[in-house]
């Protein structure tokens, strides 16, 4: 009996790349970062795209890596393979922290460094209110589209709440599974099907 669909061939429909939107990884590729990956878009256009891995946790502090940063809890992830030398954020704070670009809703990329640690020293940021990346994801023009057509990502829109919450390497599974449909049979392949 045949299935009524393809397992492994993504349905985006009418959905496409853009700022804000989220990239799920399929369950078999093999990039080391990317794998069982979620990224969110900060930037999509002809020059090509910015993300940040959302769900590869690092264990250090933001002031372990930046000398000046006052010694609060905040949360740092790896952001990419792109620019492993900068730090980078997104946050729930608006225009609060000026030169901020509006992501998605209530989400923002960057601003003024100097105001983020001025503002973290004096308590002024709740630190579930702002997350911290080491590196960045970068694609070319067009890259992205193309590793689309060929089956390595699912594109999904989810709100604020959900992005700013997506730490865990468990996150790739639990946003396949509120997909639904056959993207939720993928959270039950093995991490490495020769393994099986």
């Amino acid at each position: 009996m045949d299935l009524p669909f393809d397992l492994f061939k993504i349905d985006q429909n009418d959905i496409k790349p853009a700022q804000g939107k989220i990239l799920i990884s399929e369950p078999f590729l093999v990039d080391e970062y990317f794998r069982r990956s979620v990224i969110l878009l900060t930037e999509h256009g002809d020059n090509g795209s910015v993300g940040f891995l959302l769900n590869k946790p690092l264990d250090v502090g933001i002031d372990e890596l930046v000398s000046d940063f006052p010694d609060k809890e905040a949360f740092v992830s790896m952001g990419g393979p792109v620019g492993t030398n900068t730090v980078h954020y997104i946050h729930l704070m608006g225009d609060l922290i000026p030169n901020s670009v509006k992501v998605y809703k209530n989400i923002y990329w960057g601003g003024d460094f100097e105001i983020v640690k001025e503002m973290m020293r004096a308590g002024k940021i709740d630190p579930d209110k702002i997350r911290f990346f080491v590196g960045y994801s970068g694609w070319e023009p067009k890259q992205l589209e193309r590793e689309i057509s060929e089956n390595s990502w699912v594109i999904g829109q989810f709100d604020e709440k959900t992005i700013m919450e997506c730490k865990s390497p468990f996150s790739w599974h639990n946003l396949l599974d509120a997909l639904g449909g056959k993207y939720r049979l993928w959270t039950n392949f093995p991490d490495n099907p020769g393994l099986n």
